[in-house]
């Protein structure tokens, strides 16, 4: 059974970097074809994609985010982690992990989420 779980980090601050880990298991993330994504809604928004890491390691993000995002991955933890910097109130949403099995494909399998919070 596929599972994904993000890490919590609670509140964050304006201005500071935000570090989110998605562990998985039941499912390698260097395993093609699959694609392991950051997506997060927030509050009465729909959701947004912010980027994804293929299983070699190839990152794409999503233009209005992409001077402040990165994706990076910790293979023998089997953990993909998102960094976010220079956050404002805007930012403020709950941040989900997915698997897309491929790239044609929609999001197959999501982490429960977590609440991330900016504020000073």
């Amino acid at each position: 059974q596929v599972q994904l779980q993000e890490s919590d980090p609670g509140l964050v601050k304006p201005s500071q970097t935000l570090s989110l880990t998605c562990t998985v298991s039941g499912s390698s993330i260097t395993t093609a074809p699959h694609y392991w994504n950051w997506v997060r809604q927030p509050p009465g928004k729909g959701l947004e994609w912010m980027g994804v890491i293929s299983s070699r390691g190839f990152t794409y993000y999503a233009p209005s985010l992409e001077s402040r995002i990165s994706i990076s991955r910790d293979t023998p933890k089997n953990q993909f982690t998102l960094q976010l910097i220079s956050v404002a109130a805007e930012d403020t949403a709950e941040y989900y992990c997915a698997r897309m099995n491929n790239w044609s494909d929609g999001m197959d399998y999501w982490g429960k989420g977590t609440q991330v919070t900016v504020s000073s």
